[in-house]
């Protein structure tokens, strides 16, 4: 079986060995970068199925590598770490295009759990691709927008906004149930797998980012149901 190719960049090299040992028993090839000008090298030539990127790193912040990740490749998944918490920090790391978040001190287990997750939903992204814009094949229509799952993308007349795989995940939640509450406890656990309040606070940036795209169509509309969840209206 081919082995899954990680890229590891870590700054403090006792973490990042503890990581790479972890992983490589697991059934993972690692390459491992100490910043992220070696990160960006290593991304290039190494060719890496998700990448786990350390934020605050010398020379090159982990923010500035995932951006120069996504302006040549928006499908491979990325993994922050990070020892900062705040609201403001969280909202940067996935603005620049991470796809998961995780908080030290973290779990091994925890973290190998999402990096399956996120691999198992990348593999459904490129191979399903739909034939047919009809709900069922991943593809919804949205007022005036069309939503292709598979692809990861949200189309309004002829701009197309690219999805991260969390986005896309929580968006296709939604609109399978159009006009009718999904509950916040039910899609924290779907895509984050644990319902606890940091977790929570990273889906709700997520539902202001794709608030955000679905602003060219009034008709559209993400509704905070208070004390349950969302509903998406279209």
């Amino acid at each position: 079986m081919k082995k899954i190719k990680l890229l590891l960049v870590e700054d403090e090299i006792v973490l990042a060995g503890v990581i790479k040992e972890t992983l490589e028993t697991n059934g993972f090839h690692i390459s491992h970068a100490e910043n992220g000008i070696q990160g960006w090298e290593q991304f290039l030539s190494f060719r890496p199925d998700i990448c786990i990127v350390d934020v605050m790193m010398p020379k090159k912040d982990g923010i500035a590598l995932v951006k120069d990740i996504r302006a040549v490749d928006e499908q491979t998944p990325v993994i922050f770490l990070t020892a900062k918490s705040e609201t403001q920090d969280v909202i940067k790391g996935l603005q620049s295009g991470a796809d998961d978040y995780i908080k030290k001190p973290f779990s091994l287990e925890e973290l190998i759990l999402r990096i399956r997750t996120l691999l198992k939903r990348t593999q459904l992204a490129l191979t399903n691709i739909p034939a047919a814009p009809k709900a069922h094949s991943g593809v919804y229509l949205l007022g005036s927008y069309t939503f292709d799952h598979n692809r990861q993308e949200l189309r309004h007349k002829k701009e197309v906004i690219h999805l991260s795989l969390r986005e896309a995940d929580m968006l296709k939640m939604l609109a399978e149930r159009p006009n009718a509450t999904t509950h916040r406890r039910n899609i924290l656990l779907e895509l984050w797998g644990d319902d606890n309040f940091f977790n929570g606070r990273n889906m709700d940036v997520y539902i202001s980012k794709i608030r955000k795209y679905l602003q060219h169509d009034p008709s559209v509309q993400l509704i905070n149901v208070r004390g349950l969840g969302y509903k998406l209206v279209y």
